[in-house]
């Protein structure tokens, strides 16, 4: 009897210790799904919100007026403590403004014109970040993940030491599993530089947030802006005593004059119509991977310095390149086509890498027919749903709950997946209907537009 519960116990941690390793692949494969999406983030907008006012530049006048005109839409609500101004950039040609309280859409002259509703891409971005759960918390467990990519990549190689020397080499897909392993051993070849990068720039961002928190509570006092002040700058000394509302036309004209090869993304307004604020305008550089450089002027539009992102010391030069790295917001559309396919790739590697351990452990003797089909669940079911919650976008509208779609529809499949039982039949049901529900998404976009 001891023997036989003995290895009933030992059958029962093997089976939670592959559970757990599925649950760790299945946040690593999500990851990189809604990674690769994101990379279109800013042409997913453009798609969700086709009628918006769109144009190439506007002028300090009409951002000077489209700030007025928010601020002054804002009386009697509680005050915004910022106010970001997105300028038209070529990805999005659109001039947006966000308060606390809700963004809205400004014409070329400044005045308002409605509500900006990208609530699908806002909501793809967020379960990249931090899988929809509690800010730091939820981005910490995705730079965990990046870190378990970055030492998936560098074992993968170690582990096969005729990877490189085979890394044209496909056999046929013949029993085994060995035609999958072929095609995960040859993608993992073919994007390990991208993987590598893009493992890393997500450790560094998931995990820089809890370390700064860790750091702000151990020698800041709490005070998380002091961490990140030596790296991006400071603000100023809050002082909540009522203010003018800032000059923006005025810091908008003197970067245009002091700095002409500089191209103004973001206007920010820290805490605007108080004595306190002061304003940040965010630039880019051209040719160059940082997103840009913080510019710093007063109220009256007086120039107080940079951040020193495109010219400090290169720490903050590192640190300033690792969103672009990451998202492939450099050099255009050709860059995010490559970051999508590479994206891609690694999404597929993530998804057979789990497929051919399953497949040796029953190989091995260790069948796990539920934790096959579960997987299968995971691989169709995850782009299902994701292609459900666009859906429901276009046609419920932007307030349509997609975060419940989403890991509502998710958590419905995995459980008939795991009363299914069977991989085959979980794949032959879930791929028609991604199919028919990429269609049917097609479908409503051409309406939509």
């Amino acid at each position: 009897m001891n023997q036989i519960l003995h290895k009933s116990t030992v059958q029962r941690g093997l089976s939670a210790h592959a559970a757990l390793g599925l649950l760790a692949g299945a946040l690593v494969y999500l990851v990189c799904l809604t990674g690769t999406l994101s990379v279109f983030y800013e042409e997913w907008q453009r798609l969700e919100q086709p009628v918006a006012p769109e144009m190439a530049h506007i002028s300090p006048a009409a951002v000077q007026a489209g700030v007025e005109a928010v601020l002054a839409s804002e009386k009697g609500k509680t005050p915004t403590t910022h106010l970001y101004v997105h300028m038209p950039a070529d990805a999005v040609p659109r001039t947006t403004i966000t308060t606390d309280h809700g963004a809205v859409h400004v014409d070329a002259r400044g005045a308002v014109v409605g509500p900006e509703q990208i609530g699908w891409s806002d909501f793809l971005v967020q379960l990249h970040y931090t899988l929809n759960l509690p800010s730091l918390v939820g981005i910490s467990i995705v730079g965990v993940l990046g870190v378990m990519m970055l030492a998936l990549s560098v074992t993968g190689v170690i582990a096969h030491p005729r990877i490189f020397r085979d890394a044209f080499r496909l056999r046929s897909r013949d029993k085994g599993g060995v035609g999958l392993a072929d095609w995960h051993n040859r993608l993992g070849v073919w994007t390990l530089p991208f993987a590598i990068a893009i493992a890393l720039t997500g450790a560094m961002i998931g995990l820089a947030t809890l370390n700064a928190y860790g750091m702000a509570a151990g020698f800041y006092k709490g005070d998380i802006e002091a961490v990140y002040a030596p790296i991006f700058g400071g603000e100023a000394k809050p002082d909540p005593a009522p203010g003018k509302v800032p000059n923006v036309a005025a810091a908008l004209s003197d970067i245009a004059t002091r700095f002409p090869h500089v191209r103004p993304t973001y206007v920010v307004l820290h805490d605007p119509g108080t004595k306190g604020q002061h304003v940040q305008i965010i630039a880019e550089h051209d040719r160059r991977l940082i997103y840009g450089d913080n510019y710093n002027y007063d109220a009256d539009g007086r120039y107080h310095g940079h951040a020193g992102l495109s010219d400090g010391h290169v720490g903050q030069q590192m640190a300033a390149s690792t969103y672009n790295l990451h998202f492939g917001n450099f050099g255009g559309l050709p860059v995010k086509i490559a970051w999508f396919v590479f994206g891609l790739a690694v999404t597929v590697v993530s998804g057979t890498g789990v497929s051919i351990w399953l497949g040796k452990r029953e190989r091995r003797g260790y069948d796990h027919p539920r934790l096959s089909a579960l997987w299968a669940g995971v691989v169709w079911g995850f782009p299902l749903a994701l292609t459900a919650t666009f859906l429901a976008r276009l046609v419920i509208g932007n307030g349509a709950p997609l975060v419940a779609i989403f890991w509502g529809l998710s958590a419905t499949i995995v459980l008939l997946a795991l009363v299914m039982a069977r991989r085959a039949l979980v794949g032959a049901w879930l791929r028609p209907a991604l199919g028919g529900g990429i269609l049917a998404t097609i479908a409503a976009a051409a309406l939509h537009l």
